[in-house]
């Protein structure tokens, strides 16, 4: 049995636990909202990039013959794996990594790995993976500029022949209590956003031509996909760690309550012990 000492001792321990948990939920509470902030003043553009994207296409007669929109054979895949680049996040990392393996162990073809955040890319090397590029420290401060670099060099592999498809896999961000993994083809490029809605609009005049302006926006439209991913997966990181310090506080507030009252019924047994040794000495004294 546990000495008195002991006991507290670890509710000592227990509550220094709680105040670091309900510190870090106050931090990722104060993240998550610039982090959804900027998720939300991300997704019209993108949206309306890719309904634009998606009529300019629906308008070209016969398959646009643009290299990063052309299909070919997939002979070879690209997988980008963007996670977190810390832990206490809850089933955050969790949940892409495990679908990452799903992805890994039913492709067909050979898929090279990219990843983005430290978690994904030990998580894949610890069971045998090989990791072609490595994106360390982007997350910290994500920029469009740095995505666009990513994009950049995602395009001239496929463009090059090396790769024939490319995917990214991420979490993304539904509220505070919400995350969920996508896993989206990024290379050869499609616009999904409402294909038939954006060719029964109004049929623009594009100058110099459509195909011109889908050759200058196809790139652009890569890289804002890079960037919505990577502030997703920021938004969806901080809710997550968020929900998971405080299920850590509640928990560890309940552990404080169960620890003081076995503490006081065995600092209670311990009196009445000696009460009754005290007692039994002055009666033996007596006799």
């Amino acid at each position: 049995m546990a000495s008195l000492r002991d006991i507290r001792k670890r509710i000592k321990s227990v509550k220094n636990t709680r105040q670091i948990t309900k510190a870090m939920k106050m931090v990722s509470a104060a993240k998550l909202r610039k982090a959804q902030d900027a998720v939300i003043a991300a997704r019209p553009y993108a949206q309306t990039l890719d309904a634009v994207m998606a009529q300019l296409m629906a308008g070209q007669d016969g398959e646009p013959s643009l290299p990063l929109l052309s299909r070919r054979d997939v002979k070879k895949v690209e997988l980008v794996v963007i996670t977190s680049d810390r832990g206490l996040a809850g089933g955050f990392n969790s949940n892409v990594t495990r679908k990452a393996l799903r992805f890994l162990t039913d492709a067909k073809q050979p898929v090279e790995i990219t990843t983005i955040g430290r978690k994904g890319n030990e998580f894949l090397r610890g069971r045998g993976y090989t990791i072609r590029k490595d994106y360390p420290g982007v997350l910290a401060k994500v920029t469009y500029e740095r995505a666009r670099e990513i994009a950049q060099e995602l395009s001239n592999r496929f463009l090059a022949g090396e790769v024939d498809a490319v995917h990214v896999l991420n979490n993304e961000f539904v509220s505070a209590v919400a995350q969920v993994p996508v896993l989206a083809q990024l290379l050869p490029f499609e616009a999904k956003a409402a294909v038939q809605k954006a060719a029964s609009q109004v049929d623009f005049l594009y100058e110099p031509s459509g195909e011109a302006v889908l050759q200058k926006l196809v790139p652009q439209a890569i890289a804002v996909k890079i960037y919505r991913s990577m502030l997703e997966s920021v938004a969806a990181e901080h809710a997550a760690r968020m929900t998971a310090m405080e299920n850590a506080t509640k928990n560890a507030g309940e552990m404080i309550s169960t620890l003081t009252l076995f503490y006081n019924r065995s600092r209670q047994a311990l009196i009445t012990k000696e009460l009754m040794e005290i007692v039994s000495g002055a009666e033996a004294l007596k006799g």
